[in-house]
């Protein structure tokens, strides 16, 4: 094997609690990541063949003297951003960005805030029960979905941007469109989540860097349109990787600041039941490129599969499951539409595990 071209990963497993955690990190039997405290990291290294070897803490650490590739990584795993704790977490353990669908035709939502009256009523009910952010989106990007104009998006969202800016709510655009993108940051727009990783319009990535904007990059291959037909992956979890650390990196060349991007694994988008469940397993891989995690598994299609609920709406009790196996991962961003009942029971599951 030629080392010269082995790629490590490291994923954190074994979640503690922060007593317990803090306890066993004194002893240099624990780690500190995303304030989340874990036993073990697991080494995988990909070369022609892939191989795993879970480690804990103090056999980690001797293997991090022996090879700067890894001690590299694992800085990135540590690695903290004062600028999003301060702007996405208002120094809070979790930040949830609740789902605002001007679309009529959303897979979950659709048609039920295209008037403005209702999306602000609907917006001010899911501050009060815990948004931290409104996720407001004029184009629907379930599987299938046709593009949307930047004018028609523009039409549909501005409005409902306008009055909640006024109101100083918190607001994120979900948009591929540099325009959009433009006159949405110009209207209060504080958070930027592109579903296209600034690639669908080669003005965003510009954009961006001339507003300073947070930007949520997501994975996805092709379009919502085609996506579905190009899930087609030798190893997803570090597939989706390696195309997140290949994104981050182009886009902070280019001139985005590193300290401004979250990233997304893209949970349904050009993926099937199988490769979901291994991203949403696997999912504390992605901490060591270094970056926060946003994760949208709500009401998600995979939670059909699995219990055979064809009803979005009726998907809540999946969606929770799902978050909580994410914050035991050190998940801290968790883009929803069932606000207040996520915001619960992660208040309980924290409060539970952390006595």
């Amino acid at each position: 094997m030629n080392n010269s071209k082995t790629k490590y990963y490291l994923r954190p497993t074994g979640f503690l609690g922060n007593n317990h955690g803090r306890q066993l990190e004194k002893k240099g039997e624990a780690v500190s990541i995303q304030k989340t405290f874990f036993s073990h990291v697991e080494v995988i290294s990909k070369n022609q063949a892939i191989k795993k070897k879970i480690l804990n803490i103090p056999d980690l650490f001797k293997l991090l003297d022996e090879k700067k590739v890894l001690c590299d990584i694992f800085n990135q795993l540590k690695k903290k951003n004062s600028s999003i704790e301060k702007n996405i977490f208002n120094n809070n353990k979790f930040s949830i960005f609740g789902i605002l669908n001007i679309t009529p035709d959303s897979f979950s939502d659709g048609g039920k805030n295209l008037n403005t009256d209702k999306a602000i009523k609907y917006s001010q009910y899911m501050k009060k029960n815990g948004a931290s952010f409104i996720d407001i989106g004029g184009e629907s990007t379930r599987p299938g979905a046709d593009k949307v104009d930047a004018g028609t998006e523009l039409s549909r969202v501005m409005p409902v941007i306008q009055k909640l800016n006024y109101r100083k709510f918190k607001i994120s655009l979900d948009t591929r469109n540099s325009s959009t993108m433009k006159f949405g940051i110009l209207s209060g727009v504080k958070v930027i989540n592109d579903v296209s990783a600034l690639s669908n319009d080669k003005k965003s990535i510009e954009v961006i860097k001339k507003y300073n904007s947070p930007v949520i990059i997501m994975h996805m291959p092709g379009t919502p349109k085609t996506m579905m037909k190009k899930n087609k992956y030798k190893n997803v979890l570090l597939d989706v990787y390696d195309f997140l650390d290949q994104r981050t990196t182009k886009l902070i060349k280019s001139g985005i600041k590193r300290e401004n991007i979250i990233i997304d694994p893209g949970i349904g988008f050009g993926k099937n039941l199988e490769q979901n469940m291994i991203l949403i397993k696997n999912i504390s891989i992605f901490h060591s490129l270094g970056f926060p995690i946003m994760l949208g598994l709500s009401r998600k299609r995979f939670i059909d599969s699995i219990s055979k609920e064809s009803n979005p709406e009726n998907r809540l009790g999946g969606t929770i499951s799902a978050s909580l196996l994410a914050i035991m991962q050190g998940v801290r961003i968790h883009r929803v539409h069932d606000v207040k009942d996520l915001n619960q029971s992660i208040k309980v599951f924290d409060k539970l595990v952390n006595l």
